[in-house]
């Protein structure tokens, strides 16, 4: 094979590599900010943010996501809502220099680990959707939620109220909202959101929680119970 021959082959290999490659290439994703307000237009921390495919399908539950974490310190769950999606394993280390006795009576999972320091516990596995409440057997000030959802798109908002959610362009999303500071009935409807083809951005939306919001929680004295959810 002549040298002009030679490069030419190896040109077209190398074409057909490249081609190849980018055919397994995952689709870019686009952001989508989504800003929650109350009624007064103040932005709302720490709310559960999620977008689901319009058409009702369901992402499959991951099977080898690395485990999410929900910390114990100061008598407190850390954070005190975590986002995850469904399959995922939660693990529940204490930080704390006392026991804790962690459980849930919660439909969607229900579990206890018994008085523990440290990281004694496997993670626990969150197979289905739904909202998981959390308390110490011990310690009756102590409450967290696990929301578990069919979607890899999720996130929580920050202190200025807003979720950035990496979305697939070309899809319709039915965006919600979830926080344990007003009863179900008083969540907002979820919102469609259609991402174009081609966005890079997918835009921003505002989704406003009416009605009543009850105080952010404190371990002292909180108005968020068990029986809300």
């Amino acid at each position: 094979m002549g040298t002009t021959a030679f490069v030419r082959s190896a040109e077209l290999r190398l074409g057909c590599l490249l081609l190849s490659g980018a055919a397994v290439l995952p689709a870019l994703g686009a952001t989508l900010e989504v800003s929650v307000i109350d009624e007064q237009g103040r932005p709302i921390e720490n709310v559960a943010v999620y977008a689901m495919p319009a058409d009702g399908l369901t992402a499959e539950p991951v099977a080898t996501a690395p485990a999410a974490l929900m910390d114990q310190q100061r008598l407190q769950f850390v954070p005190h809502l975590l986002v995850v999606q469904a399959g995922t394993s939660v693990t529940f280390p204490n930080g704390d220099d006392v026991s804790h006795h962690v459980y849930s009576f919660s439909d969607t999972k229900t579990f206890e680990l018994p008085l523990y320091k440290g990281e004694v516990h496997p993670p626990v596995v969150f197979h289905d959707a739904g909202v998981v409440v959390l308390g110490c057997n011990i310690h009756d000030g102590m409450l967290g939620y696990i929301v578990v959802v069919d979607t890899p798109h999720f996130a929580r908002t920050n202190g200025r109220g807003i979720a950035s959610l990496e979305v697939l362009p070309g899809n319709v999303y039915a965006v919600s909202a979830w926080t344990p500071r007003v009863r179900p009935s008083g969540l907002p409807p979820a919102q469609q959101v259609a991402v174009t083809e081609s966005a890079a951005n997918a835009g921003a939306i505002e989704i406003r929680v009416s009605g009543r919001l009850a105080p952010p929680h404190e371990h002292s004295a909180s108005s968020l119970t068990w029986e809300r959810y």
